[in-house]
């Protein structure tokens, strides 16, 4: 798979479809899911305090209040809480953005009788905070050197205490709540999902952090060439990223989970996107894009036949609460 395009690589790798689903994820360090472990039990004494306010924006649909909810080191995390205007919420989603950053939460979503907690990671868009830059070729690199500290590892608790906040607002919705997240969204997305049960079912678009060790050999743009260049000036990968690797926690991923992957990527090179899909040990369904982070004649289709997937994947979700527990009497 290939396009006209001016980059000076190729942005295929050269990978056929068939090497693409036999891409393995490298080597786990050995504390590696006690790691994970303690850091969600961290996550999970930290008390979110959601507060809502009144939003500028408006949808037919939905309505879109501000939410700002408190998350891990003492970070407000400040998005949208989008609510079906004309009907009971029936499910939950939490919503992870790309590195581009999120200027207003997206409305093409799969149902319209869903919640929608929207935010903005910490250090970007509403949840901006000096001295972390919203650059993204700066923000992947902070903290890099501390695997404690690494800013990757505080967007995941970021996921995580938004499902607190999400569950506080809506209890009734335990069990209904899944992720969807695209490429930086993505790959954090791989590591909150494979350690909490609250998340029921998930959705990664071109998940970005699979398989570290590969993704500093191959040429690339954004953040994964700004960590690259880090690598270089210090003669080795920072040993933070074997912890931060969105393929060895696919490996922890017990949910159902729904994976669009790309062929053909200048900025998520995608024996990584796949590292991530072929990791997941469950039931997992894959919907391959023909591209990612890059326009292409077919993306229209694609983008509309991808929302009927993945609307068809997160249909369980959606059992209404009320009418599960009649059922149980």
């Amino acid at each position: 798979m290939t396009f006209e395009h001016d980059y000076p690589f190729d942005p295929s790798y050269g990978y056929n479809l068939d090497q693409l689903l036999s891409v393995a994820p490298p080597e786990a360090p050995a504390d590696f899911e006690r790691f994970w472990q303690a850091r969600y039990a961290r996550a999970l004494t930290v008390a979110p305090n959601p507060r809502l306010a009144a939003s500028e924006l408006t949808h037919p649909d939905f309505c879109v209040q501000t939410l700002t909810y408190d998350s891990s080191e003492g970070f407000s995390i400040r998005g949208w809480l989008l609510t079906p205007r004309s009907q009971p919420p029936r499910c939950g989603f939490v919503l992870g953005h790309g590195y581009g950053g999120i200027a207003a939460p997206p409305f093409d979503l799969p149902y319209p009788d869903g919640v929608y907690l929207v935010p903005c990671f910490r250090g970007i868009g509403l949840s901006r905070r000096p001295p972390i830059s919203e650059n993204p070729i700066w923000h992947v690199l902070h903290d890099i050197h501390l695997r404690d500290r690494y800013i990757l590892g505080g967007c995941v608790d970021d996921i995580w205490t938004g499902v607190t906040a999400l569950l506080q607002l809506y209890p009734a919705l335990a069990g209904h709540l899944g992720y969807l997240g695209i490429s930086f969204g993505g790959g954090l997305g791989a590591m909150a999902l494979a350690w909490d049960p609250r998340l029921a079912r998930g959705h990664l678009n071109v998940p970005s952090f699979g398989h570290q060790p590969l993704r500093l050999q191959l040429p690339t743009v954004g953040s994964g060439a700004a960590v690259q260049r880090f690598a270089e000036e210090h003669g080795q990968m920072p040993d933070a990223l074997r912890y931060f690797d969105a393929a060895l926690s696919a490996w922890h991923i017990q949910q159902p989970m729904h994976i669009a992957a790309a062929r053909f990527d200048p900025a998520v090179a995608p024996p990584g996107q796949f590292a991530v899909y072929n990791a997941i040990p469950g039931e997992k369904h894959l919907f391959v894009l023909e591209a990612g982070h890059f326009d292409y004649p077919s993306r229209a289709r694609q983008d509309r036949e991808l929302l009927e997937a993945l609307t068809d994947f997160s249909r369980p979700l959606c059992a209404t609460p009320a009418n599960r527990a009649d059922s149980d009497d």
